[in-house]
């Protein structure tokens, strides 16, 4: 089976404004990497905005978060009917500042995987333990145990992609070593294949987790790493677009 394209996909978080979208111009404008696919998940508030200005690039748009039902009593949230008419194309689920800030469970990734399904968006699920899980050598069992209950069925050959986040390492600087992520990787890519047979080698799995044009390139290197998912570095079209030179191509 012919690998997944690599994705370098950008999460904003609550980050950006109106005038930050020239950064997004510029990564647009950029966006014609043979082999490489590339993504900014803004605010809800700059989803359209952003998806205006990637219009005729490559350049892909998604959400941060979208509510499991289409439409409802359901104040403040977004449903992935909305972000889709908004013009994303893909949404990331389950990011640890969820699961840990608001209580997020697998099961409701899951019912949000599908409603992402439903809408047409790629889901991006991500996956990955704490400080303390990893110290106390439960790293694997937490990530396989979250693919496990966070990635529903129907998802078998659908396009959708998993983000491996350690949580003690987003924006904070230290990442695990290359042979830890490797290491995580090669779980995930097991974990898949048993789920959903041959077909759980077409998704591309992210890394995360303080990517930085410093350390991108033998990160992106290392086996069953298909891409990043870049936090604060894809602020600026400067260091995302580093990040992106050092992936290698499909």
């Amino acid at each position: 089976m012919t690998p997944p394209t690599p994705l370098i996909a950008g999460n904003w978080k609550m980050n950006g404004t109106g005038p930050a979208l020239v950064e997004a111009r510029a990564i647009a404008d950029a966006a014609d990497v043979a082999g490489v696919r590339l993504a900014l998940c803004p605010p809800a508030t700059l989803v359209e905005r952003m998806s205006r200005e990637a219009a005729g690039s490559r350049l892909e748009i998604g959400g941060q978060d979208c509510h499991a039902d289409a439409s409802g009593a359901f104040t403040g949230d977004v449903s992935a009917e909305m972000l889709r008419e908004a013009g994303a194309r893909l949404v990331i689920l389950g990011h640890s500042e969820r699961r840990a800030g608001y209580g997020e469970t697998d099961a409701l990734i899951t019912a949000k995987a599908l409603a992402a399904l439903r809408a047409g968006l790629e889901p991006i699920i991500c996956v990955g333990e704490t400080r303390a899980e990893r110290e106390e050598g439960r790293a694997l069992a937490v990530v396989t145990r979250q693919i496990r209950g966070s990635l529903p069925a129907e998802l078998a050959g659908k396009p959708f992609t998993v983000a491996y986040e350690p949580v003690w390492a987003i924006g904070t600087g230290l990442t695990p070593t290359l042979e830890d992520i490797a290491e995580v990787h090669h779980a995930i890519r097991a974990t898949l294949k048993d789920m959903f047979g041959e077909a759980g080698a077409a998704p591309a799995i992210l890394y995360g987790g303080s990517v930085k044009p410093g350390n991108a390139a033998e990160i992106l290197a290392l086996p069953e790493v298909g891409g990043a998912l870049v936090g604060g570095a894809s602020l600026k079209a400067a260091d995302f677009l580093a990040i992106v030179a050092g992936a290698p191509k499909a």
